[in-house]
């Protein structure tokens, strides 16, 4: 475990080189701009079809999907509440609504799962994220952050829903798998190749969009309830919620593991979008990260 996340670690930090050395005249926000919008477009889009067509689905999936909407659910809660305590502003206490309820299943949960346990890891942190994390974030989320922020806007679930392509491509590999159509040797090596350029993109970009500036004294005090809730209480609802539903061995790892990954990067987009407090955010998913080095391999030890 301590191995894979130094190996993790090592790529996101030459992304965060990449925001001091503009690598061939390419700042570190565009490319990421680039990279990321290849990725969401067309390289998870294939790795999920590929993952989810082969991938063994039934209750346990539905269990997965379960944990991992007891995480987000409690989180955002828990967050609520705290927040009310707090000398908060609309924007911030949106922010950290959001900073606190939704972990980084795809850009750090998907790497770690692979390396860990490789095409079931990956099919585990999929279903987390596709089954439960992105619905939420797309409907619950986007319901909050128009709420809370300044430039509220009236999104329709359904389209938010209809617009992300790892979603599309969850359904067809869904319903292939469901129907028993055989996986084509040529379809699965095209998929994979494509698929296979996921894991150092996106821990490079995630590189890309830490903001160390953020991190001082008096923002990280304000932003500590979200990191706590994020990084141990999310992990631990998940956990109680799999014991209760009788998950074990790798997939009870897999799924605890994932909801103890930091705080999603994308989140950052719907600030923007919405109005609400970017440098707040912004700090909680850098320094959330920074903690996963810790927090992380503990959760791996207290499981396994």
């Amino acid at each position: 475990m301590v191995s894979v996340i130094a190996q993790m670690a090592l790529t996101i930090g030459v992304g965060v080189l990449w925001r001091y050395v503009d690598l061939g005249g390419w700042s570190a926000e565009r490319a990421r701009g680039a990279l990321t919008t290849a990725v969401y477009y067309i390289f998870l889009p294939a790795l999920v079809l590929a993952v989810l067509w082969r991938a063994p689905l039934g209750v346990e999936s539905l269990k997965i999907a379960l944990a991992a909407a007891t995480g987000v659910l409690v989180s955002l809660a828990a967050m609520a509440a705290v927040g009310r305590m707090m000398r908060l502003t609309r924007g911030q206490y949106g922010a950290l609504l959001l900073a606190a309820s939704f972990p980084n299943a795809t850009y750090m949960g998907l790497p770690l799962m692979v390396s860990l346990f490789g095409d079931a890891g990956g099919a585990i942190a999929i279903q987390f994220d596709l089954f439960a994390c992105t619905p939420i974030l797309l409907t619950l989320g986007v319901f909050l952050a128009s709420k809370y922020g300044t430039h509220p806007e009236t999104l329709h679930p359904l389209h938010a829903l209809l617009k992300v392509p790892p979603l599309w491509a969850a359904a067809i590999g869904t319903l292939l798998n469901l129907a028993g159509v055989p996986q084509p040797d040529w379809a699965g090596a095209f998929l994979n190749r494509l698929g296979e350029a996921v894991v150092p993109i996106m821990l490079l970009a995630l590189g890309m969009s830490l903001r160390l500036g953020t991190l001082t004294p008096k923002h990280l005090l304000k932003v500590s309830p979200a990191l706590v809730i994020q990084l141990l209480l999310m992990p631990l609802a998940a956990l109680l919620m799999v014991m209760a539903l009788g998950v074990t061995g790798d997939t009870r790892v897999a799924v605890v593991l994932i909801a103890a990954t930091p705080t999603m990067v994308i989140g950052l987009v719907l600030c923007d979008r919405f109005g609400l407090d970017t440098e707040m955010y912004a700090t909680t998913a850098t320094a959330s990260l920074l903690l996963v080095l810790i927090t992380l391999p503990l959760w791996h030890h207290f499981l396994v």
